[in-house]
């Protein structure tokens, strides 16, 4: 075994070989000494050692301090290694050449392989390190190889917030795998759907935990590159039957790497996650940015208002992941708690749905600090922010992000760049000369700044005029005992459509409804009719379900 020291190449990471034993690199082991560096692309070269045996045609990276593994004489070079000790990765030669192509592992490893001894995750009571979920997931992807499992194929997932099911998305990763996630809140017709779209080789729930063992703790090593397709998430249907959308390495890399650099989330965070992991926002933005990072990480089950200051004060987070329902109900902190936990925290992020301006400048008020709303769908990943320096301006969702374009069409907003998803499932091409309908209606205003209107399918047009449900939607929140508002459209014969509201409200004043709204609204936006409710429907993450409340405006035009 013979040590090769590495020289960072400038500018992108990439270390190079350049010399042997203070010798000149023999051209054929540069080559097979450059491919091993490749995959530790972010390294801090200067900190590690790779040593290379050439009987056994095999590359070890790991830091100058690591003891030297023994090497099998009879080891193929088509199987992970045996005999690698702590602190050092083996890669046999023939997978040197497929893992130069850079994929998620490649963010992964900064954190799994670069920080292993490192505290990762607080769950359920226990602590994790880095190595202990490089390890839990390696076991688990042989247990998934045991049963056939192989690149391209798709894996449902049924689980509430747990650590097996962080176990299950990496193992997924490495080995190409399709991860799947299930709403939990779904039920058999909504699984139904998913199952016969996907068509998985296998659905895990709780009662599948128990059998994704396997002895093996070394990585399985597959040929994947960006263009791998790493998980199809189902939309949260808001306008119908859900659709798979398709997202790659790629995806996932461009908006990981977004989101470190624009929210500057470093390995000094403490994040605290309780969003769901099987929806986007937990997944891509969640769990994707703490294993890119190497923050430290206390994963919730869920979020529990009763609990969630207990949680605060005890982890003193300062990254928080929450949609708009959560702010409200944070809105209940006493205000020297609140005071305290915003001293703490670095950065609280909204989105998933849009938030109240009241909630937006009742939260500053009480905590101190100024909510970051961004703005993404399970198609694109996030879109834009507002900015992390500078100012986060109520009811915007700020900038479109580096490396991503957006333009506004008849009112929608279209988006085109790296984050954006491969295509739906089993479905025709999504696409308009590369560009990425959203469905959602969008302003700019003079310096930048946009402000999301709705859905397209939720503008009401009533006797040639538009109607944008959130601007009514926003003033019905500011009457008094109001806690929720939706606005649909309803069929009429005359103007075509016409506004009914829908108030979750602790008092109910139709009058009094109406006198605001006509004192403060055009009149062809003053809602037809007040209809109080018991709730309004919406998914795990907050998001109206618009299509649902528009059954309940069904009768004949008047």
């Amino acid at each position: 075994m013979r040590p090769i020291r590495l020289k960072p190449r400038s500018g992108i990471g990439i270390g190079l070989v350049t010399s042997i034993d203070s010798k000149p690199v023999p051209s054929a082991c540069s080559r097979v000494a450059n491919d091993a560096v490749k995959i530790s692309a972010g390294f801090r070269f200067e900190r590690m050692l790779m040593t290379i045996d050439d009987d056994a045609n095999v590359a070890m990276i790991g830091s100058p301090d690591a003891k030297a593994g023994s090497l099998a004489d009879d080891l193929s070079s088509d199987r992970p290694l045996s005999g690698c000790h702590r602190g050092r990765t083996c890669i046999s030669a023939s997978n040197l050449r497929n893992l130069w192509i850079v994929n998620l592992l490649h963010l992964f490893d900064l954190s799994l392989i670069a920080r292993r001894d490192e505290i990762a995750l607080e769950w359920d009571g226990a602590e994790y390190t880095f190595a202990d979920i490089e390890r839990r997931s390696n076991r688990v992807a042989h247990a998934l190889r045991a049963r056939g499992f192989a690149k391209g194929d798709r894996l449902c997932v049924y689980l509430g917030n747990r650590i097996e099911l962080i176990d299950i998305h990496l193992a997924c990763v490495k080995l190409g795998v399709i991860f799947v996630p299930i709403n939990i809140l779904y039920r058999d017709r909504e699984i139904a759907h998913i199952t016969n779209d996907a068509e998985p080789r296998l659905t895990i729930t709780e009662a599948e935990l128990l059998e994704l063992v396997a002895d093996r703790d070394d990585r399985p090593l597959e040929d994947l590159d960006g263009d791998t397709p790493a998980a199809i998430i189902y939309t949260s249907g808001t306008t119908g039957a859900s659709k798979g959308a398709v997202l790659t390495h790629n995806n996932f890399a461009a908006n990981t790497v977004n989101l470190l650099t624009m929210w500057q989330i470093t390995d000094r965070d403490h994040f605290l996650l309780a969003l769901p992991l099987f929806h986007i926002h937990a997944l891509g933005n969640g769990l994707h940015c703490w294993l890119a990072s190497g923050c430290r990480m206390r994963l919730l089950e869920r979020f529990d208002h009763r609990t969630s200051i207990d949680q605060f004060r005890d982890f003193r987070p300062t990254l928080f992941f929450g949609v708009p329902t959560v702010y409200v109900r944070l809105l209940d902190t006493p205000p020297n708690v609140a005071r305290e936990i915003g001293q703490r925290m670095r950065l609280f992020v909204s989105g998933s749905a849009p938030l109240p301006i009241q909630v937006f400048e009742r939260f500053r008020d009480l905590f101190n600090h100024t909510i970051l709303e961004r703005y993404g769908m399970t198609e694109t990943f996030m879109t834009m922010s507002n900015p992390y320096v500078g100012e986060r301006r109520a009811g915007t969702v700020g900038f479109p992000l580096p490396g991503i374009s957006v333009r506004i069409d008849d009112g929608e907003l279209l988006v085109r760049g790296p984050n954006v998803f491969a295509g739906y499932w089993r479905r025709p091409d999504p696409f308009e000369d590369g560009w990425f309908r959203t469905g959602d209606l969008a302003a700019r205003s003079a310096d930048g700044y946009y402000t999301l209107l709705g859905r397209k399918s939720d503008l009401i047009i009533s006797g040639g005029f538009n109607i944008y449900p959130r601007e009514i939607e926003e003033l019905l929140l500011e009457q008094p005992g109001v806690t929720e508002a939706a606005v649909v459209g309803e069929a009429d014969e005359l103007r075509g459509e016409v506004p009914v509201a829908f108030i979750v409200a602790t008092s109910f004043d139709t009058d009094a409804l109406e006198r605001s709204c006509r004192e403060q609204l055009a009149s062809f936006k003053v809602p037809r009719r007040f209809m109080q409710v018991e709730s309004i429907p919406r998914t795990a993450l907050g998001k109206v379900q618009k299509h649902l409340l528009g059954t309940r405006t069904s009768r004949p035009p008047v």
